[in-house]
């Protein structure tokens, strides 16, 4: 059972690959010799095409550019030309600052949505990863299945049972795919406003978001990331720590293609005395905890019946403390006198400064500025993996997630059901449980790749006032998916209601807490349309 598959391009095309991208034949590649414009603008393009990265450049990118000048370029043999200038200020004498003034485009592919969660975790680091609501995952690479295929496990007595279930899964979702179109097509007709193709977008994406959860998580995606040197090494080192397979050798992966970039910021990585000393200190960490944690807590504790959102934690005192915030930069008074005036101030007089302070939004992103970042809330919650997903890429918070099993039950979208689908879709919820304890029994790190995206996985999140009114203004809007709408809104709720922050939920006057929408994306669609037209380009 092999892990990757290697793209196949003919001798023209290896001849361009190789002057923009570090190789030709492994998943992960950096991007070089390229206008930034053109490597963000194929990131973009990446996170809604079933196309690799190189493909995607070949297809429609490279028509549009001059690479005439390029043609003696390789970027496959590695850049050094700087290490020497970097060696001395940045190794040797150890200044990290340097490893932040240079930074890699890199792409990440046939990555499991486990992997993804590892790649993503870091905050100093931007991400674009392939979307599941705007390409479905029918399309084969290498005549597979689009997941993968843990080396380990393929060497094992399970390996048939393994690639069968998986297989099987996929045939599901691309069985209830075209159901569920239909099923949208006829509870939400097209109406003369609404072009063919915002519609047909808008059916697309709201039939891949109903099926979304019948995905494994070990189904294989691309992401493209953007990070310094000092990012990159940071996320290295904790994946060489990390206790699963994939995320190790996919370590491994990404220091030799970055190696061929920036050489000097990731020289101590490896080396015993340095980066592989702080692996095995968050290693031995990591395994120290678990042992602690299963003395004290055993596994088999039930746990409490909980919402899907609580406010586990929050200062009764934070509008006072913020509004203070807000007049520091305005006074000359130390903060303590200050905030002892804002106590001594009446209801309205404080909301003034607040309403001041968030001035006249025109839309989300007009954000009031850090005096937000002093309240703080964390939530607990539990929700879907699909969900999870898209919410544990918001960076400017403190995540962390337990062990991804079947043990909380699945969330079955209303549509599904009403699309007389559930029992096709409860099926794929039955087997991919079953492989998971299967599994469990001899590769309890693997065995989270059998379980499908619809079933729970519980998470803590910590954010500041000013991180909730990004996340939850953005999160709520109608085109949204209807499991992290949910989320975001009660959210907001709690906020408003648990917390009694009143002003703060009242700043955040671009949350939508409307029901999900017929079609949610067709109004974003004809939008998208119309700017097309507009620039020519439709």
């Amino acid at each position: 059972m092999t892990q990757y598959v290697a793209e196949q391009f003919t001798l023209e095309e290896g001849d361009i690959l190789r002057r923009y991208f570090t190789n030709l034949d492994r998943p992960v590649f950096a991007l070089v010799n390229l206008p930034e414009v053109v490597k963000g603008a194929l990131f973009a393009r990446y996170s809604r095409s079933a196309k690799s990265l190189r493909r995607l450049f070949l297809d429609e990118f490279v028509g549009e550019l001059d690479i005439s000048g390029d043609v003696t370029i390789d970027a496959t043999v590695g850049l050094r030309r700087a290490e020497e200038l970097y060696d001395r200020v940045f190794f040797e004498y150890g200044d990290d600052s340097v490893a932040q003034l240079g930074g890699v485009h890199l792409a990440c592919e046939q990555a499991s949505n486990i992997l993804t969660k590892v790649l993503e975790w870091g905050r100093l680091m931007s991400y674009l990863e392939q979307s599941t609501r705007y390409i479905d995952y029918l399309a084969r690479i290498g005549g597979r299945y689009r997941y993968f295929r843990d080396p380990e496990i393929g060497e094992s007595p399970l390996s048939g049972r393994y690639v069968s279930d998986m297989d099987r899964m996929f045939e599901a979702y691309g069985q209830l795919l075209p159901a569920m179109a239909d099923f949208y097509r006829q509870h939400a007709p097209k109406d003369s406003s609404s072009s063919d193709f915002a519609y047909r977008q808008a059916i697309r994406a709201k039939a891949l978001d109903a099926v979304r959860g019948m995905l494994p998580a070990a189904t294989v995606s691309n992401v493209g990331i953007y990070g310094t040197g000092q990012s990159y090494e940071l996320l290295l080192l904790r994946m060489r720590a990390h206790n699963l397979p994939e995320v190790q050798s996919y370590a491994d992966l990404m220091l030799a293609e970055l190696r061929k970039v920036i050489p000097s910021f990731l020289k101590r990585v490896d080396l015993e005395d340095r980066g592989a000393a702080w692996s095995r200190y968050l290693g031995d960490v990591s395994e120290t905890l678990e042992s602690v944690a299963d003395h004290l807590v055993p596994p088999n504790l039930p746990a409490d019946d909980a919402p899907t959102v609580r406010l586990v934690d929050f200062d009764p005192q934070a509008e006072i403390k913020m509004v203070a915030s807000m007049l520091y930069p305005y006074t000359h008074l130390p903060e303590e006198q200050l905030e002892r005036e804002v106590r001594a101030m009446g209801a309205e007089d404080r909301l003034s400064v607040v309403r001041a302070y968030a001035g006249a939004r025109a839309n989300r992103r007009h954000k009031p500025g850090r005096a937000l970042e002093r309240p703080f809330y964390r939530f607990d919650i539990l929700a879907d993996y699909g969900a999870f997903r898209d919410l544990q890429r918001h960076r400017m918070l403190t995540i962390e997630w337990q062990e991804l099993t079947p043990q909380h039950g699945f969330a079955r979208p209303d549509a599904i059901g009403a699309a007389g689908c559930a029992p096709v879709f409860d099926e794929v919820m039955e087997r991919s449980a079953a492989l998971y304890h299967l599994l469990n029994r001899d590769f309890p790190e693997q065995a989270s790749y059998a379980v499908c995206f619809a079933y729970k996985v519980r998470f803590a999140m910590s954010l500041n006032a000013r991180s909730a009114m990004h996340l939850i203004e953005l999160r709520t809007t109608p085109q949204g998916h209807s499991a992290y709408r949910r989320v975001g809104q009660e959210m907001w709720r709690l906020i408003r209601d648990e917390a009694g922050h009143t002003a703060i939920a009242e700043m955040m006057k671009f949350v939508d807490l409307s029901e999900e929408p017929p079609l949610g994306r067709l109004d974003s669609e004809s939008r998208a349309e119309k700017r097309r037209h507009a620039e020519g380009r439709a």
